[in-house]
């Protein structure tokens, strides 16, 4: 079985200095177009910024890592009282 499709509206080639999808001149004199955002399309587009940010900042700071390392190396930098104080700040962060 075969099936024939007839046009309804032939089609035109385009005509230069013409752009389609625009039939007649700009009506002059109205008032400006405006836009408002909601609220939460404001919050989702900080938040998509915020994010974009998050992803392109540096995953390690090397001038910490450098710091702490000398820190570390030093004999006289652990001692009870970095040991106390870590061991607080542990406790603290599980809640104990």
């Amino acid at each position: 079985m075969s099936m024939t499709v007839d046009r309804i509206n032939p089609l035109e080639p385009p005509q230069p200095g013409k752009k389609a999808g625009r039939s007649g001149q700009l009506e002059r004199g109205k008032e400006n177009d405006s836009i408002s955002l909601s609220s939460e399309a404001v919050e989702k587009a900080e938040l998509h910024r915020t994010l974009e940010l998050i992803n392109t900042a540096e995953d390690v700071r090397a001038d910490r890592v450098a710091e702490l390392k000398a820190k570390i190396n030093d004999p006289s930098y652990i001692n009870d009282t970095i040991i106390k104080a870590t061991a607080d700040r542990i406790m603290d962060a599980f809640g104990l």
